[in-house]
């Protein structure tokens, strides 16, 4: 089991950028790591993945060419141009070695979880 914690949520108008960024307590035994959000009501939504040992990247409609992940000592997670439906717990997410589909972003697939950092954006 790998320990998560995210951090760099706060508030923001709308057309303005965070950093999210997650620390891992280890990351050796770690096939991906993801980014998902959720607000009140609505189902938890996978935005964005990365595969630890790779070149490879993948991001949902919603937020492709406005998120950008990436790795380097954290999982970091750019956001540009904010929209008020961006407003959400963000969460970030892993998966070991042997474990399910990374690129589907499915929440089910996802073993490892960190707490959430909440992100509002007002218009």
């Amino acid at each position: 089991q790998v320990q998560l914690v995210e951090s760099g949520g706060g508030s923001v108008q709308a057309g303005g950028s965070l950093r999210l960024s997650c620390v891992a307590s280890h990351t050796s035994n770690l096939k991906c790591a993801a980014w998902f959000r959720q607000a009140p009501g609505k189902e938890r939504e996978g935005l964005a993945a990365i595969y630890t040992n790779g070149q490879g990247t993948e991001y949902s409609d919603s937020v492709k060419g406005r998120f950008t992940i990436s790795q380097g000592g954290t999982i970091n997670l750019q956001m540009n141009n904010l929209k008020p439906e961006d407003t959400a717990m963000y969460y970030c997410a892993a998966i070991p070695y042997g474990g399910g589909n990374c690129f589907l972003l499915q929440e089910k697939d996802f073993e490892d979880w960190g707490q959430g950092t909440q992100v509002t954006v007002i218009s």
